[in-house]
C-alpha cells in the first residue's frame, strides 16, 4: 500500500465501517483498526448479530387513484400492495393535510449482520480517499493496489460473500519472509496475537512507537540522537511491518556540506534518520529501518551504506559546481524561465516583487535597499544543480550561496525567510528585510494571478493563493506589521503586466479575499490572544464592516470586542445599537450637532452628559489603539441608554425635537461605530 497514504486510508476506513455500522442499525462497543503494508482491517468489539424488530411504514397511492367510482382497487393500488407483499384489503388509510392515502405499515425481523457486513464493508471501501484506483488481471475490480486475500469473521464464523471481488475466508498471511504461508485465525479475537506471532506489528501506532524506541536506542550505541520527524516516522512506519533498526555510517568527509543538504539526502532519498551529537552536531551516522530481521545485518547495513554514497557524491558534487558561479551571475537566466503565462519569466518577477519589497520595508523603517537586492537574488538559486535535484532546498540554499557571494547577512536571511511560513503552524521570517520580501512576494503572486483571472474555486488552489493569503495574514497579525494593506495590494496589481480593467476594483476583491481567510484564522482560534470559540463570526463581522485597512488594527478591535463581549452590560448595549441603527436607517439624516435646550426629558440630558463625559477618554483611547478599554469605558453607558429608551420617544411628532434625538443617537452611536458595529452582535456575550 502507498505509504504516504497509509494512515489516512486507515482512518477514513474506520470512519465509513463505523458510519454503515451506525447506519445499518448495528449497535457494538469499541472499532480499532489496523494498518501494515500488506493489510488494512478494523476489529469491532461487541457487534449486534442483527438487527432489532424494523418498523416498516409505506405510504401508497391516494385514495382518490386507489379505487375506481364504485370502490373496486385500480391497478394503482393492486401495485402497490403486492410490493409490500399484501392484499389491498389488508392496507390501511391514512389521513393528512392532503387528502387520503392507502397506507402500509409493518413489524419486520431485523437482518442478521451477517448478511449486511459484506455490503458495509464494501460500501467503505468504495469510499476511501484513493486519487487513482488500478484494475488487475482480467476483472472490473478496482482497488489502491492488487487485492490477495480477505479475511471476514463473525466471532469463529466466515461471514460469507466477496470483498474486491476475493472470497472471504480464516485465511491470513504472517510477514512475507518470515511467515509466507497463510495462517489460520479460529476467531476474530485472535488477529492480534497471530499476527504477531507471524512477526506482524497490525497496530501502526504501537509499530510506529516500536520504530521511534529502536532508532533512539541505536543513536544511542554511536553516542547521538536520532533526529525524528513526524512524517517521516509515519512514512517508515507504513513501509515495514516488523521494524528493525540499523546504524549506518558514512564518510565523514561529507560534513564539509551543509546539513540541510546531508538531511534531505539521508530523509528524502532514503527514509534514514539523521544523528545529531550531544552538542548539536550532525553526525556521519545515519538509522536505516529494515522490514527484516536477518541472520546477516551486517550485510544489510553495508547494502544501505553502499547506496548513500552515490547520494552524498552527487550532493557533493553539486555544491561543488554551483559554487563557482555567484547568485548574480544566474540572474540573466532567469529571463528565459516563466513564472506564468501572462505574467512574464521569474526575472521580470523578481523586479517587480524588489519593487515592492522596497517599499514595504521603506514603510517599516528597515534597509529598503537589502529588501530590494534580497528580492532580486531571491529566485537565482532555482537554477542551482542543488534545488534542481532537492527542490525542498530552495531559499535554503540561496541563504547559503548567497553568504559565500559576500552578500550581507540581512540579504541572505531574507533570501531564506521569502517562503516563511510554508504550511499552517510554520514558523515566521524572523529579520524585518525577510519580513519585506515574504510579504512583497506574496502580494505579487495573489495579484498577478488574480488579475489573470485565475482565482481558487471550490478546492481547487492549484496556485495556492488561500495558503499565500493566510501566510500574509499571518505574518502582519503576529509579527505586528502595520501596513495599509489595500495600499500594498493596490501597487502589486499596478505592477502587474496584465492590466485589469478595473485596477481599484482588483485589488478591493484580492483584500476581500484575505478578510475572508481571516474569518477562518479567527474562528478556528489560529490567531494569538484569541482561542478558539473566543471570536464568533457575528464579532468577525462587526469588526469587518469598520472597513479597517491594517490588519495590525483589526485584531486589536477583535481583541477589544472580545473583551467587551465578557462584560455584563455587554448584551443589553449591543441591542440597543441594534435598536439605534434600525432607528438611524428608517430616518436617514447623519446630523450629529445635539442642542441641549431641546431636551424634554430628564434622561436626555443624562445621556448627553454621560456621551461627552465618555468621548474625551474615548478618543486617547483609540490614539492608542486601546479598543479593549474604549469598549470597556463605553459600557458605562448602559445605564443611561437604558433609562433613555425607556423614557424618551425618539420620533416625536415635532420635526426640530426629532432631529434633536436622532443626532444624539448617532453622536452615541459613533463612538462604539469607533472599534466595531456592535449592532450586528446576535449572541449572547461569552
Amino acid at each position: 500500500l502507498p505509504p504516504k497514504a497509509l494512515r489516512n486510508l486507515e482512518q477514513s476506513f474506520a470512519e465509513h465501517m463505523r458510519a454503515g455500522l451506525g447506519a445499518a442499525g448495528l449497535g457494538f462497543g469499541t472499532l480499532r483498526s489496523f494498518a501494515t503494508p500488506r493489510r488494512l482491517a478494523v476489529s469491532v468489539d461487541a457487534l449486534d448479530c442483527a438487527q432489532s424488530q424494523q418498523s416498516v411504514e409505506k405510504r401508497g397511492p391516494p385514495l382518490a387513484i386507489a379505487f375506481d367510482a364504485e370502490g373496486k382497487p385500480t391497478r394503482a393500488a393492486q401495485a402497490f400492495a403486492e410490493g409490500c407483499g399484501v392484499s389491498v384489503e389488508s392496507l390501511g388509510r391514512t389521513e393528512t393535510s392532503k387528502g387520503a392515502w392507502l397506507h402500509y405499515r409493518a413489524e419486520v425481523a431485523g437482518q442478521p449482520a451477517q448478511d449486511l457486513l459484506p455490503g458495509i464493508v464494501s460500501d467503505a471501501l468504495a469510499a476511501l480517499p484513493i486519487p487513482r484506483r488500478m484494475r488487475w488481471g482480467d476483472g472490473d475490480t478496482e482497488f489502491v493496489r492488487p487485492v490477495h486475500w480477505v479475511v471476514m469473521l463473525l466471532g469463529a464464523e466466515i461471514v460469507p460473500g466477496s470483498i474486491l471481488g476475493v472470497p472471504a475466508s480464516r485465511h491470513t498471511r504472517g510477514h512475507r519472509f518470515h511467515a509466507p504461508e497463510p495462517v489460520e485465525l479460529q476467531c476474530a479475537g485472535d488477529y492480534l496475537r497471530v499476527l504477531a506471532t507471524n512477526r506482524v506489528i497490525a497496530d501502526f501506532s504501537e509499530r510506529r512507537e516500536r520504530v521511534k524506541q529502536l532508532a533512539e536506542a541505536a543513536a544511542g550505541c554511536v553516542s547521538g540522537r536520532a533526529m525524528i520527524e513526524a512524517d517521516l516516522l509515519d512514512e517508515v512506519t507504513a513501509l515495514v511491518e516488523w521494524p528493525v533498526a540499523l546504524t549506518g555510517r558514512f564518510d565523514a568527509a561529507f560534513l564539509r556540506l551543509p546539513e540541510e543538504v546531508l538531511i534531505a539526502t539521508l530523509q528524502g532519498h532514503q527514509r534514514y534518520f539523521p544523528v545529531r551529537s550531544g552538542d548539536g552536531c550532525l553526525l556521519p551516522n545515519f538509522i536505516a529501518t529494515a522490514n527484516i530481521e536477518s541472520r546477516d545485518p551486517d550485510q544489510i547495513r553495508q547494502g544501505n551504506e553502499r547506496v548513500i554514497l552515490p547520494r552524498l557524491s552527487d550532493a557533493a558534487f553539486f555544491w561543488d559546481q554551483d559554487r563557482q558561479a555567484s547568485l548574480e551571475s544566474r540572474l540573466e537566466r532567469l529571463d528565459s524561465v516563466v513564472f506564468q503565462k501572462g505574467l512574464g519569466s521569474l526575472r521580470e518577477r523578481s523586479v517587480r516583487v524588489a519593487r515592492l519589497a522596497r517599499g514595504v520595508a521603506e514603510k517599516l523603517g528597515s534597509a529598503a535597499a537589502h529588501a530590494e537586492r534580497a528580492a532580486l537574488l531571491a529566485k537565482a538559486d532555482l537554477l542551482t544543480q542543488m534545488v534542481g535535484e532537492f527542490p525542498e532546498l530552495q531559499g535554503r540554499m540561496g541563504y547559503h550561496y548567497a553568504k559565500l557571494d559576500g552578500e550581507p547577512a540581512e540579504v541572505a536571511l531574507a533570501i531564506e525567510e521569502q517562503y516563511l511560513p510554508r504550511h499552517a503552524g510554520d514558523r515566521l521570517p524572523a529579520s524585518p528585510t525577510g519580513r519585506a520580501l515574504s510579504i512583497a512576494d506574496r502580494a505579487d503572486t495573489l495579484a498577478g494571478v488574480f488579475a489573470l483571472g485565475k482565482r481558487p474555486s471550490g478546492a481547487k488552489d492549484p496556485f495556492g493563493l488561500r495558503r499565500n493569503a493566510l501566510g500574509l495574514l499571518r505574518i502582519m497579525v503576529e509579527d505586528r506589521v502595520d501596513l495599509d494593506l489595500p495600499e500594498l495590494l493596490r501597487e502589486a496589481v499596478a505592477l502587474q503586466p496584465v492590466h485589469a480593467k478595473d485596477p481599484a476594483a482588483l485589488a478591493g476583491e484580492l483584500f476581500e479575499f484575505i478578510m475572508d481567510r481571516s474569518r477562518a484564522y479567527y474562528l478556528e482560534g489560529l490567531a494569538p490572544d484569541l482561542p478558539a470559540g473566543a471570536i464568533s463570526s457575528d464579532m468577525f463581522e462587526a469588526v469587518r464592516s469598520r472597513k479597517t485597512g491594517s490588519l495590525v488594527d483589526f485584531h486589536a478591535r477583535l481583541l477589544g470586542v472580545c473583551a467587551f463581549m465578557r462584560l455584563p452590560e455587554a448584551e443589553s448595549l449591543a441591542v440597543a445599537n441594534k435598536r439605534i441603527a434600525n432607528i438611524l436607517r428608517s430616518a436617514n439624516t447623519d446630523t450629529v450637532t445635539v442642542d441641549p435646550s431641546l431636551f424634554g426629558f430628564s434622561e436626555e440630558g443624562a445621556l448627553h452628559k454621560a456621551v461627552e463625559k465618555a468621548a474625551a477618554a474615548h478618543r486617547q483611547h483609540l490614539q492608542r489603539r486601546d479598543y479593549e478599554q474604549a469598549l470597556c469605558a463605553l459600557a458605562g453607558l448602559r445605564s443611561p441608554v437604558d433609562d433613555y429608551f425607556a423614557a424618551v420617544l425618539v420620533m416625536a411628532e415635532e420635526a426640530a425635537v426629532r432631529s434633536n434625538r436622532l443626532a444624539q443617537l448617532r453622536r452615541l452611536q459613533q463612538l462604539f461605530l469607533d472599534v466595531a458595529d456592535l449592532s450586528c452582535l446576535t449572541g449572547s456575550p461569552n
